[in-house]
């Protein structure tokens, strides 16, 4: 019996010292008021990773709307965090001011000085290369940073029925920031728009996935309808694809996906396969990995979201601890 004792201590003790030590960077905006719904997936991500024992976040960020973002990262935390103490830091308002200092950053940079950590990115680069532009020294203490953003050549993001293209956000949004991380020695690793495309969450599931008579899954089930009534609206399908859960899953559930090893990046400027939404740009910047280039840089990037994944997703919400 004792013996027994002692294996199952050394198991947990094991599991524990496997943890992967996460700074969760985000861009979130679930339930933001505003003409048209905003993306849910940030939120539905941040609650999917405090569910998970692979990893232990130490430090949350965000950018963009910060004061909402901070508010609504709160809610999430008091419902869904059993743990330490997560902190909180209120990063770049706007994602335009790369190399300015802010509470996130600073937190960032002490973080690091204390231990190695991955970083995910699921926003635009702003605060990560404000940190790195400003701290070269802290660029050993980066393990890796998974970030939702680039593709393959000539993939369009056309999600549902494929009539209206979308944009690479997260790179679109801040291209000097994601430059810095480009020209770095850190290690990148990218889970954007095509391993997601193989997801996709509906009513059905979602509702099958949650109890409403929990607050908490309550909240969440009527806090993403409007986002699914907008992809009904503009993509033919009521649901949407969680992109930033794969940027999640590749640190956590990395066998749920398929990879281009040491592909190596490009910034290729083309024609606009977006007009509809970005008329004002028949040429723009497009953030590609390809075999055939001949660049320095080269990541790791995840193409496909395998058989299984998307019920990962749905059985985490599920759990309750």
């Amino acid at each position: 019996m004792k013996l027994k004792l002692f294996l199952l201590s050394l198991s947990f003790v094991s599991q524990i010292q496997a943890q992967t030590k996460v700074w969760f960077d985000t861009d979130i905006m679930i339930g933001m008021p505003d003409k048209e719904a905003r993306e849910v997936d940030d939120g539905i991500t941040l609650i999917m990773a405090l569910k998970q024992p692979q990893i232990e976040i130490v430090g949350i960020s965000n950018i963009t709307y910060v004061d909402y973002g901070y508010g609504v990262i709160q809610k999430i935390l008091n419902w869904h965090n059993k743990g330490e103490t997560i902190p909180i830091y209120k990063g770049s308002p706007n994602a335009d001011d790369l190399g300015t200092e802010n509470d996130a950053t600073r937190a960032m940079y002490k973080a690091l000085k204390k231990e190695k950590l991955t970083i995910l990115a699921l926003g635009p680069m702003t605060n990560i290369a404000t940190l790195v532009k400003n701290h070269p020294d802290i660029i050993p203490q980066i393990e890796r940073v998974a970030i939702c953003a680039a593709r393959t050549p000539d993939l369009p993001f056309n999600p549902g029925n494929g009539k209206l293209n979308v944009f690479d956000y997260n790179y679109e949004f801040d291209e000097a920031s994601m430059n810095v991380l480009l020209n770095s020695p850190i290690p990148l690793e990218f889970a954007g728009y095509e391993p997601s495309s193989y997801t996709h969450i509906d009513n059905i599931n979602l509702l099958a996935s949650l109890d409403m008579t929990n607050e908490a899954d309550k909240w969440l089930f009527d806090i993403v309808q409007p986002w699914m009534e907008l992809n009904k609206k503009y993509f033919g399908v009521r649901g949407f694809i969680p992109f930033d859960c794969s940027t999640l899953g590749i640190v956590t559930h990395p066998e749920y996906f398929t990879y281009y090893e040491n592909i190596p990046i490009k910034v290729n400027y083309k024609k606009n396969d977006a007009l509809e939404i970005q008329p004002d740009k028949p040429y723009k910047n497009f953030l590609e990995v390809s075999y055939k280039f001949k660049t320095k840089k080269k990541v790791k990037y995840a193409r496909r979201a395998l058989q299984g994944f998307e019920e990962k997703i749905l059985e985490t919400l599920s759990a309750t601890k």
